[in-house]
């Protein structure tokens, strides 16, 4: 039978399409962190949504599961065939065709194996802004920035995927396409059903192709490294730039002094940005308009004066600007270097950062002596990463340490992932936190929409 399938699906894709060489599918069996490794019948990777198609109704007929794979960064094993004894899994990697760029209507049409650089780059060419960005934009592709709901740095002020997509090409999971790729700001007629499948990590249907909203392109970008000494500072200090900036403040990233200090640690030879504080915000804002620059300082000058930051630096050139941004990027590769970590990925109501970071960190560390806490994240939008570096005498597990994290997210009725998604992963967890009914409804989705439970099972139900 699967040589059959392979006969079949080489047929479809071709022998450059086709990988079934141990070493060669290797890569596309491991999850990012390397946490994770699976088995499958073979690496698909077709080159058209017609292609696409017709895998997916060669599997279907065969009876054949199907992880879809993106550009494999993603942290919550959602595209790892982990326990499937018969499965392909199929990467978009050669779908990665800019369709279509309408810069007078702020749109862009691509393969959903286009890398998320290589958008950015196509727009900014063209004079737009394809706001989207986290750290591994450089690899990440489109489709399955789309299937986790991607959020990164600038949710902010543009939102995450979910707001960024006008219209989808899915191939359903009977080889069917459902053509949705509408460049509509408005569109009223009947069920928006691309929601169902932004976020969805694969579950439901393969994404091919997409339609997505671009934006002017800011004209002045400001970026600055404030020090502060509490959380609740952080806040106030987030408040008073909102009320100053407005609808121009597009990030806000907060990391503390020890994710800092471990980054010099392991890069001695950078100098720190500010004298040692608790705590750090950094800020930056974009327009079109001049005078971003002035106004920026004088917020944080406002700031220093009402004691909410302790001090300040603005970037003075794009190298500056870049420099601050590389002390929030690189963390997650100290944290590596490090050691192993429990990650964390939670959100809680704006409000609730302060006194969720302190009542998690005091308990953590009380419990689990030896255990570092490494809290960081976007704090304008709840969404806080809350890594904890395990003690070195091996004394607590990432599942104790979970379990007691996400415990105390629960109370304050926050998220156990703001953006990285359940997929294998958390999938155990899912029912501690979402209530039979809403489980009963995803299930009732997955049921109507893949029947057969051959797209990507045992991911998130």
């Amino acid at each position: 039978m699967n040589a059959k399938v392979l006969a079949a699906l080489r047929a479809i894709v071709g022998d450059a399409g086709l990988l079934i060489d141990s070493e060669r599918i290797a890569a596309y069996l491991t999850d990012w962190r390397g946490a994770f490794t699976g088995t499958a019948l073979a690496v698909v990777r077709p080159s058209s949504t017609d292609e696409v198609a017709r895998v997916v109704a060669a599997c279907a007929s065969a009876g054949v599961a199907i992880v879809p794979q993106g550009g494999n960064t993603g942290l919550a094993a959602g595209a790892t065939p982990i326990g499937l004894a018969d499965a392909i899994v199929l990467s978009l990697e050669r779908m990665r065709r800019i369709r279509a760029l309408d810069a007078a209507g702020f749109t862009i049409a691509v393969d959903a194996g286009c890398v998320l650089a290589e958008v950015q780059r196509a727009a900014e060419e063209a004079g737009r802004l394809f706001p989207l960005s986290f750290a591994a934009e450089g690899s990440a592709q489109i489709g399955g920035a789309i299937a986790t709901n991607a959020g990164g740095t600038a949710v902010l002020r543009y939102g995450s995927m979910r707001t960024l997509v006008l219209g989808l090409e899915v191939v359903l999971p009977d080889g069917r396409v459902a053509d949705g790729l509408r460049a509509l700001r408005k569109d009223n007629a009947g069920y928006d059903w691309k929601q169902l499948f932004i976020g969805s990590e694969g579950t439901l249907g393969i994404i091919t192709g997409a339609v997505l909203r671009l934006f002017p392109r800011p004209r002045t970008v400001a970026t600055a490294l404030a020090g502060l000494r509490t959380l609740d500072d952080a806040l106030a200090l987030f408040a008073l730039l909102q009320d100053a900036l407005g609808e121009t403040l597009s990030a806000c990233e907060l990391f503390s002094e020890r994710t800092l200090a471990l980054q010099l640690a392991h890069r001695p030879e950078r100098e720190r940005p500010l004298p040692e504080h608790a705590w750090y915000l950094l800020i930056e804002a974009g327009s079109s308009l001049p005078g971003l620059r002035d106004a920026l300082e004088r917020a944080l000058g406002d700031a220093l004066e009402r004691g909410i930051a302790g001090d300040a630096i603005v970037a003075e050139s794009s190298t500056q600007r870049d420099a601050l941004w590389t002390w929030r990027e690189s963390i997650t590769e100290s944290e590596r270097r490090e050691g192993p970590s429990a990650k964390h990925d939670v959100a809680v109501a704006l409000s609730d950062v302060p006194a969720f970071v302190r009542e998690a960190s005091d308990a953590v560390e009380s419990r689990f002596p030896g255990a570092r806490v490494l809290a960081f994240g976007h704090v304008g939008d709840g969404n806080i990463h809350f890594n904890v570096l395990l003690p070195p005498d091996r004394s607590a597990t990432s599942a104790q340490v979970n379990e007691l994290v996400h415990g105390i997210v629960a109370r304050y009725r926050g998220s156990i992932t703001a953006e990285h998604g359940i997929g294998r992963y958390r999938r155990d967890e899912l029912p501690a936190h979402r209530s039979e009914s809403e489980r009963a409804l995803m299930r009732a989705i997955k049921t109507a929409v893949d029947p057969d439970g051959r797209m990507n099972p045992g991911a998130v139900i």
